[in-house]
């Protein structure tokens, strides 16, 4: 089917459940992850002449929520008497194999059914990667790492260890998590509700992105919000700390209380190329 088909198929099997699903439904949504997975369609995708750089395709988060709807729980335990798992019949563990290009560490990584993993991509353990997720070539997802569903992650990027990418899921025509080309996502960082990194921007150790956090740029004198028709965003290049900021009136002051805040302290140069040549290493 192409995508123009499945998308006709997809969008009136949401808009319109049936009683019992048949299997020509269940083979039109096999159809419909089987593009996921080989990258020809995904739940947003580049588009220059948005604001963000940025479009959603609503109708693949339609299908993906689809999927849930039409799946039932099934036992998918490798050793029940240990390691008991129970989910959607429709959503089972990605099927790997060497030719995919993936190295997979072993070590209790798991990646859901549903998702595109470019080549190169490096996988340790533990990790997740769930129903969406679009990784480019090279990119490395660490120990404790998370990708939630729809997040968007470009070739060359590290998520290191114990990154939250969050999904965003519903509602369907919300922006998920956008994580440009060779981004650096220090330990530990969150970026959360469709937040948008751009092209070689480094986020710190710590770091917390979300639309209620206004990030600072001390170099250009500016402050990035989110508001309610656009995203968070990032600029390129940026180096991002985690900072703070005084709470004003008596009580913060008599306190000393302060508020946590991201902080942009410079833009990627030589030196900071040099700390992050190692990542190639690791490849």
């Amino acid at each position: 089917m192409s995508p123009a088909e499945l998308q006709r198929a997809i969008e009136e099997l949401f808009d319109h459940p049936p009683e019992h699903y048949s299997p020509e439904h269940f083979f039109i949504f096999q159809r419909f992850k089987e593009a996921l997975n080989r990258g020809e369609i995904r739940a947003a995708e580049p588009d220059p002449s948005q604001p963000t750089g940025w479009r959603v395709n609503p109708w693949v988060k339609k299908g993906i929520l689809l999927g849930f709807r039409m799946g039932r729980i099934v036992d998918m335990s490798i050793d029940p008497a240990r390691q008991p798992w129970f989910d959607k019949s429709t959503y089972p563990v990605r099927q790997l194999s060497p030719n995919s290009g993936v190295r997979i560490v072993p070590g209790g990584s798991s990646i859901r059914d549903g998702c595109y993993l470019g080549k190169g991509v490096t996988c340790m353990p533990p990790m997740f990667i769930n129903v969406g997720a679009w990784i480019g070539d090279g990119t490395m997802i660490d120990s404790h790492a998370l990708v939630g569903s729809c997040a968007q992650i470009g070739a060359r990027c590290h998520i290191s260890a114990g990154a939250q990418i969050g999904g965003v899921l519903e509602p369907v025509g919300a922006l998920p998590v956008i994580i440009e080309d060779e981004v650096l996502v220090g330990g530990n960082c969150g970026v959360y509700e469709g937040t948008v990194v751009k092209r070689r921007a480094v986020l710190g150790a710590g770091v917390i992105l979300t639309r209620s956090t206004p990030v600072y740029d001390l170099v250009r004198q500016q402050i990035y919000v989110a508001t309610d028709e656009q995203p968070l965003v990032i600029p390129p290049e940026a180096v991002v700390v985690a900072g703070s900021r005084a709470l004003r009136g008596d009580f913060a002051s008599q306190h000393g209380l302060s508020l946590y805040a991201p902080l942009i302290v410079k833009y990627r140069d030589e030196k900071t190329d040099a700390k992050l040549q190692l990542e190639e290493l690791l490849r």
